[in-house]
């Protein structure tokens, strides 16, 4: 094995191949090239879990228990799931791939003083589709702490290809199995102050005049995961103006616990509660970006972004994703009309696992 094609830095200079990459990766490496403020990481690409899937010996396996499945009996989807996924996570990684993991691990971390948490997170490249989200279908990990813990939650994303809830909807979707495989991003995780999901048009209209921004305190993943209601905040495209804006209850935030290297939820004072958690600037910096990405990608974003507590006002913004905004440009193509959506936040839920070191044994 080498090093390429199993790694890719995000400002590595390679082009973003979807199918090398998965979504995420893809749309990581791509807002790195245009200049926007990523936090920096890598990708274990697709090469290194098909590698890793073929010595392993589970390629047959996972083509048998998916061949004629039926999404509706969830006690079978149930069953194969299981069984994939401890298939994936029992079997040992090759010791080269190990070796190159461990490498591009140790050259991340040379880039700070010191030795920074990272963030792993799955990047399918079935997900982030023009036709299709695949947003909270596979798992991400957060806060994690030296080569060990990175590593053994490496192969948990692989093997959170195969959870029940990404079956069903690749069978209910007709996404078919055969050339389905899994990128994962290993990247320096922001200290957030603010953080949440900005989309470049009404989503309930589909207005693309407008841009619509969900925020609320601490880490972003209780805003993607629906668990608080946020500030929502809606801004005019051109002016960059707010037009509109509902405070949301914003009861809990996720932060760091330093002692315990791991994250902790708090409850968020009734003060804190009762203020918009961002200024106007900020509010004129995420919706800037976001209209920065849509004009790059040429079609509206999904954005997750962050305000990091540890970088000065002005450079605190970072960008955590740019995915395609699905639901109104799917029914725009069909002529659909297209649903409201459901969740708190109204954007895509990325499955989040909090379990960070202390907590390892609920995730």
């Amino acid at each position: 094995m080498t090093h390429h094609p199993f790694i890719q830095f995000f400002d590595g200079g390679d082009a973003p191949d979807h199918d090398l990459l998965g979504g995420k990766c893809a749309s990581l490496v791509a807002l790195t090239a245009a200049g926007m403020p990523v936090p920096p990481g890598f990708a274990i690409t697709t090469a290194a879990y098909d590698a890793f899937i073929e010595e392993a010996g589970i390629a047959a396996d996972i083509h048998t228990l998916l061949t004629g499945l039926d999404a509706d009996d969830i006690a079978e989807v149930d069953r194969v799931s299981a069984q994939l996924r401890r298939e994936i996570t029992s079997r040992a990684v090759p010791p080269a791939l190990r070796t190159i993991t461990t490498d591009a691990y140790n050259a991340l971390q040379a880039r700070f003083p010191a030795p920074v948490p990272v963030a792993v997170r799955s990047s399918a490249t079935a997900e982030d589709l023009p036709d299709a989200s695949f947003a909270g279908q596979q798992d991400t990990y957060l806060w994690l702490c030296g080569l060990d813990d990175v590593t053994e939650h490496i192969r948990r994303c692989w093997a959170s290809l195969y959870t029940s809830r990404a079956i069903i909807y690749r069978l209910k979707n007709n996404i078919p199995n055969e050339g389905l495989s899994m990128a994962v991003a290993v990247q320096k995780m922001v200290n957030a102050r603010v953080a949440g999901v900005a989309i470049t048009m009404d989503p309930n209209t589909g207005d693309r005049s407008k841009i619509v921004i969900e925020a609320s305190y601490g880490l972003g993943e209780l805003v993607v995961s629906g668990l608080v209601t946020p500030d929502n905040v809606m801004v005019d495209k051109v002016m960059l103006m707010v037009v509109r804006q509902n405070l949301g209850d914003k009861h809990a935030e996720l932060v760091p616990d330093l002692e315990s290297k791991s994250l902790v939820e708090l409850e968020v004072s009734a003060d804190r509660r009762a203020q918009r958690c961002l200024t106007d600037v900020e509010i004129t910096a995420i919706a800037a970006i976001a209209k920065k990405a849509e004009k790059h990608f040429r079609a509206p974003q999904d954005i997750e972004w962050a305000l990091d507590r540890d970088l000065p006002d002005g450079e605190n913004l970072l960008l955590l994703q740019s995915r395609p905004e699905t639901v109104h440009s799917a029914a725009a193509a069909t002529g659909a009309v297209p649903a409201v959506p459901t969740t708190t936040s109204g954007f895509g839920i990325e499955s989040i696992t909090r379990s960070l070191m202390t907590q390892a044994g609920k995730s």
